[in-house]
């Protein structure tokens, strides 16, 4: 997902995202573990930006509601 899209969406919805992400993730990595398709370190780059861009604007935005 693109950053825009991410900042657009509620953080209830946000927190869902990441989940899902972080088991996506999870999947990956069990996947090179155990030996197979070493194609994924592209995707593996992509979810572990995401989670962390996601991570970020959930910082940002109970940052802006303790204010």
């Amino acid at each position: 997902m693109k950053l825009k899209e991410l900042k657009n969406l509620e953080p209830k919805a946000l927190k869902t995202k990441l989940k899902e992400l972080k088991l996506e993730l999870m999947k990956v990595n069990v996947q090179i573990a155990m030996g197979t398709d070493p194609k994924l370190s592209g995707k593996i780059r992509h979810l572990k930006r995401t989670i962390a861009r996601i991570e970020t604007i959930l910082n940002g935005k109970k940052e802006d509601t303790t204010r």
